[in-house]
């Protein structure tokens, strides 16, 4: 069985600053649940400074990462890839559900490790949403959310409904009105919330999230064999964290070349 290489070693204090920004995330994502809105003079003001917590926390791990887990090579590869999934995604563009995405953050996070897929689902989407003018509010949390997808590759097609159902919570507060029965209502116990909340992603997204799903798993059982096989060459023949060794030079002038001993 062929060893995965990971392109991007996580450290200890990485790890750590990962763990954070994941439960970061996951805060922004269920702030309905946790904060009600006006609580900070508007309605919109929650999701707009978790919106700002997360860029920074993005650059952050970012930054951590580079600082001593990434080489050039790991860093290639997560410009190439990053490239080939912002031009894929507007192949799909959500259309009932279609996303060309998620397929490679899943099958490049299981060859080149949780690192690589978390940064990679983040710079895929950044460059997607210049090169589409989908820049807005929204973009931080479909950067998280493609991050959770290709750090977590081991659920391949469960990752669609999951990403519908986090991203959903980033409007739900604001999408309905007030006196529908699946519109969030502040104040309510946290069971009756979270029903409201499931009764309205199952209203409103099964059919995109399910049709995002069987996208993924179309794309992993047909593609995934060779690209898996891409990947893992690419892997083999970059030696991502391969150590760098000198050796001597031999006394008397031989030009340099390394010693045999």
């Amino acid at each position: 069985m062929t060893a995965r290489a990971a392109a991007i070693r996580i450290g200890p204090r990485a790890g750590v600053v990962i763990a954070m920004a994941a439960f970061l995330g996951v805060v922004a994502f269920f702030w309905p649940f946790l904060v009600a809105p006006g609580t900070f003079g508007s309605n919109y003001a929650p999701p707009l400074i978790f919106g700002v917590l997360l860029v920074i926390v993005l650059c952050v791990v970012v930054s951590e990462i580079a600082e001593g887990g990434i080489n050039s090579k790991a860093l290639a590869m997560l410009g190439v890839l990053s490239a080939v999934n912002a031009a894929l995604r507007p192949l799909g563009a959500g259309t009932a559900g279609i996303e060309t995405v998620f397929f490679v953050l899943v099958l490049a996070g299981r060859v080149y490790g949780p690192g690589f897929g978390f940064t990679l689902g983040c710079t895929s989407l950044f460059a997607s949403a210049l090169i589409t003018g989908g820049v807005g509010p929204w973009m931080p949390y479909q950067m998280f959310g493609c991050a959770f997808v290709g750090m977590l590759a081991v659920y391949g097609s469960v990752s669609g409904y999951l990403f519908g159902f986090l991203l959903n919570l980033s409007f739900w507060p604001f999408s309905l009105d007030p006196n529908s029965s699946i519109a969030y209502l502040p104040g309510l116990p946290f069971t009756e919330q979270f029903q409201r909340y499931l009764a309205f992603d199952l209203a409103t997204s099964l059919g995109w999230d399910t049709g995002r799903a069987v996208t993924n798993l179309v794309c992993i059982l047909l593609a995934g064999p060779a690209v898996l096989t891409v990947f893992r060459r690419a892997a083999r023949k970059a030696r991502f964290q391969a150590p760098v060794r000198f050796a001597a030079r031999r006394a008397g002038g031989d030009g340099g070349q390394p010693s045999r001993a």
